[in-house]
């Protein structure tokens, strides 16, 4: 029998695990500190330990340490009420195999376990875990904050391939923070006392690109005076990053492949490569796999970069961090507490709108408003106007986005007691604006806006009645028309 111990010092969740791993003929045992635990574990090692990061005493990452030790082949899962990435860092390099976030569903506990199972046992602590961060400050003062499932995966991801060499492709809407993750793996990685270097591709000149990365000799080219390093030499030992990826000329990505399968770099003009120590992480909004596809990408460079992908998740899609952010960014930039200048309206309105821009768009917005409400609690009508949404999805997905984010605020708004009618609410908002634009366009013949539409003339003429009151007078003539 699989024996699995649970060291967890709230009593319904080891109760709830406990029942559950019973259920399913594991040998259980619980204890309610990490001393207790680390007894058990002496006495008889388990195959799987739940172990909580806050205990009394002792907590959940030092007694890992001790795990480790008096039980290297057992695998620790962390459960943890809130998440960290410098935690899931530390839980990372002491071997932890995987990570659960309060609350979370017993089965989700036990396919964790069943996974550990079956993980081959000369592999330790393949996969990351712990707990995963709910704010993590780069040296530059940027940050990556989030609750969200998936900003958990986010930060899982980085604690797995930090302390790795391999190459990162970041993926994302801009404004969503993908230096910033690239930061976050230089800093926990070993070469985080070693330069750290953004390169903004789009930025450079399309002439001087392959100069700017690989340097080169004096003589090389009309201007160059003298011999200089490229970006990448400059980077020895520590790590370049590679914003807006696509747009590097196919000759240039030939020679970065050199420096990624030889670790040399051949300057502009010369004649002998130079050895080169150096992590590239890039990053890109546009999608690679298209631009392999179309010719203008090399597909053996992309395999190359692509080693190891994060993506991350646009702002619409974990408006649950909305609020965190906005707390942040208030500390963050000296503009008073939190608790008092958001009111709970204010946090329900900025999780409705659609951040097209992101997590830049959102902390632009929330200094705006604190300017224009003074030392005042910062209301709605202080923000600047919501961007129009660019082209970065289809229109389909855009409004699908739109009505999920109408459905999470009026599902706040109603709290505790939940909504009943949301179906109708939402057809009265969209059935309105619908029969008007279809009316324009076929200059008020209902006839015909009825056969456009899709409906029976009754239909028709029963949702003018309803949304437009005032033209009952008119209803006779219509009818005629219908």
């Amino acid at each position: 029998m699989p024996q699995v111990l649970i060291i967890d010092d709230e009593e319904p969740i080891a109760w709830a695990l406990r029942r559950a791993f019973e259920r399913e003929h594991y040998t259980v045992a619980v204890a309610a500190t990490a001393e207790a635990g680390l007894g058990l574990v002496r006495r008889q090692p388990p195959d799987v330990i739940f172990l909580d990061v806050r205990l009394p005493a002792m907590d959940g990452l030092t007694a890992l340490e001790h795990i480790r030790r008096l039980a290297p082949a057992a695998a620790v899962i962390v459960i943890t009420a809130h998440g960290d990435l410098p935690t899931a860092v530390r839980a990372v390099e002491g071997g932890a195999f995987d990570y659960l976030t309060k609350p979370f569903e017993l089965q989700q506990a036990l396919e964790a376990a069943r996974r550990a199972l079956t993980r081959l046992p000369a592999v330790p602590a393949e996969e990351s875990g712990e707990e995963l961060p709910q704010c993590e400050e780069t040296a530059t003062g940027e940050v990556l904050v989030g609750r969200s499932p998936a900003m958990q995966t986010v930060f899982k991801r980085i604690a797995r391939v930090a302390p790795t060499a391999a190459c990162v492709l970041i993926t994302g809407e801009s404004g969503t923070g993908k230096e910033v993750v690239a930061r976050a793996i230089h800093a926990h990685s070993p070469r985080r006392h070693k330069p750290f270097l953004p390169v903004h591709v789009a930025a450079l000149n399309p002439h001087l690109v392959e100069s700017e990365l690989f340097g080169h000799v004096r003589g090389a080219f009309t201007g160059a005076e003298r011999h200089r390093d490229g970006l990448l030499r400059l980077a020895h030992g520590g790590t370049v990053f590679l914003d807006e990826l696509a747009d590097i000329p196919l000759p240039v990505q030939a020679k970065l492949l050199r420096v990624l399968e030889r670790q040399e770099v051949l300057p502009v003009g010369g004649s002998e490569p130079v050895r080169v120590d150096v992590r590239i992480i890039s990053a890109t909004h546009a999608d690679l796999a298209e631009e392999v596809r179309a010719g203008r990408f090399r597909h053996d460079l992309f395999y190359r970069l692509n080693v190891y992908p994060i993506h991350l998740p646009p702002l619409r899609e974990r408006p649950e961090d909305i609020p965190l952010l906005a707390d942040y960014f208030l500390r963050r930039l000296g503009l008073g507490d939190p608790a008092s200048r958001l009111p709970e309206a204010t946090r329900r309105y900025l999780q409705s709108r659609p951040w097209p821009g992101n997590v830049r768009e959102l902390r632009n917005a929330l200094e705006h408003a604190a300017i224009e409400a003074r030392n005042g609690p910062i209301l709605p009508e202080h923000f600047p106007p919501p961007l129009v949404l660019g082209q970065s999805a289809p229109l389909p997905e855009r409004l699908q986005a739109l009505v999920a984010q109408w459905v999470r605020l009026h599902w706040a708004a109603d709290a505790p007691t939940p909504p009943t009618d949301l179906y109708h609410k939402l057809l009265e908002l969209v059935e309105p604006a619908l029969l008007a634009e279809v009316l324009r366009h076929t200059q008020g013949n209902r006839l015909l806006a009825a056969r456009y539409l899709g409906l029976a003339r009754a239909t028709l003429r029963k949702l003018l009645r309803k949304y437009y009151p005032e033209q009952s007078a008119l209803d006779s003539e219509a009818d005629e028309s219908l």
